[in-house]
């Protein structure tokens, strides 16, 4: 009756069953009740549902190849992971697709066509919807990497809020600075969301107000010159600021001194990852390092393992230490390189 062309996610509406329902009666598999079986295939006949068989091509290792989702590949950061995961997977013979979401029309539709070609899937947090994760993940093996799955999805990431809250604690107590500002779109990635949640978190722990609106652009240095922009056309400008990542902070480092302006001494400007610039540039970055290469051949590592059918062993989510790099721009010493960690944990 129906057109086939319904998705895994949309048979689980009809039946109000999760998407793993659907996906463990289509396959024959795992404990389901016999009135959920029933009503889960009355769904599928009446709709024309055709499942996706991957799971049996799956098991015989069919592919040889796992595929790695970005929204896209420009900067350090990218680059870092990409390395990471690729020197994992390379130790058991496994090839990597990448697959680059940016600008696409439907990039829901061409990670789920890319999924019939690999193995197992490393997705970026905030990539694609979680909607769509939960389709993947009743498909094949999913890890999503620097970020937070659905539930039951496997995840690797670092704690970007404790990061971020410990970062401007250090310029509020230790500094004494007063009006801070956060440079970078909450709303445009889950790792943006959480340090803009721990930026305000050290605001609140100090009992001082909350901050006003971030100031929104993107993770490029171009973006970082812009921002600065921004900032100093403010009426009473700010202390300080704590951008969203390295690249915003070095363009804001250009734009400020563009404007015949002195880091620290009139600005206070700090980021987010520890590229290898950020310790190169005049005056060196206060940053928060985390293991960014780490991050992703764990990543690698625990897809292999569930790919391979040993799930049993594998960690369902692993969090990663960061470490707060205190350098010169925020006003410390020039010289001075001194970091403090948080912890690793598993989740």
């Amino acid at each position: 009756m129906g057109s086939g062309r319904l998705t895994v996610r949309e048979i689980a509406r009809l039946a109000g069953v999760s998407v793993a329902t659907v996906s463990r009666v289509s396959n024959g598999t795992g404990q389901v009740s016999e009135e959920t079986r029933r009503r889960v295939l009355r769904a599928i006949e009446e709709h024309g549902y055709r499942p996706h068989h991957l799971g049996r091509a799956l098991a015989a290792r069919r592919h040889g190849a796992v595929g790695l989702v970005f929204p896209g590949l420009s900067g350090p950061y990218f680059s870092e992971l990409i390395q990471g995961f690729e020197s994992e997977a390379v130790k058991s013979r496994t090839s990597v697709h990448i697959l680059c979401t940016h600008l696409r029309a439907d990039s829901d539709a061409e990670v789920i066509e890319m999924a019939h070609r690999v193995d197992g899937l490393a997705v970026l947090g905030g990539t694609v919807s979680p909607d769509t994760i939960e389709e993947l993940a009743a498909m094949l093996p999913v890890v999503v990497l620097a970020g937070d799955g659905p539930a039951g999805v496997p995840a690797v990431r670092v704690d970007n809020a404790a990061a971020a809250a410990a970062l401007t604690r250090h310029l509020l107590a230790d500094h004494g600075l007063r009006r801070l500002e956060f440079v970078g779109d909450p709303s445009g990635s889950p790792d943006v969301t959480e340090r803009w949640a721990g930026f305000r978190q050290a605001h609140r722990e100090l009992s001082l107000p909350l901050p006003r609106a971030p100031i929104r652009v993107g993770l490029q240095q171009p973006d970082g010159v812009y921002a600065a922009e921004q900032v100093l056309r403010r009426l009473i400008p700010p202390q300080g600021v704590v951008c969203a990542n390295d690249e915003t902070a070095l363009g804001m480092l250009v734009g400020v001194s563009g404007n015949g302006l002195r880091v620290p001494e009139d600005l206070v400007v700090t980021g987010f990852d520890d590229i290898t610039m950020a310790a190169l540039v005049t005056p060196p970055l206060t940053t928060v390092r985390q293991p960014v290469r780490e991050l992703a051949a764990r990543t690698a590592r625990l897809l292999l393992q569930v790919a391979a059918g040993d799930a049993g062993r594998a960690d369902s989510g692993l969090v990663f230490p960061t470490e707060l790099v205190i350098r010169g721009s925020c006003g410390c010493p020039t010289g001075t390189d001194s970091t403090s960690t948080t912890g690793r944990r598993r989740t």
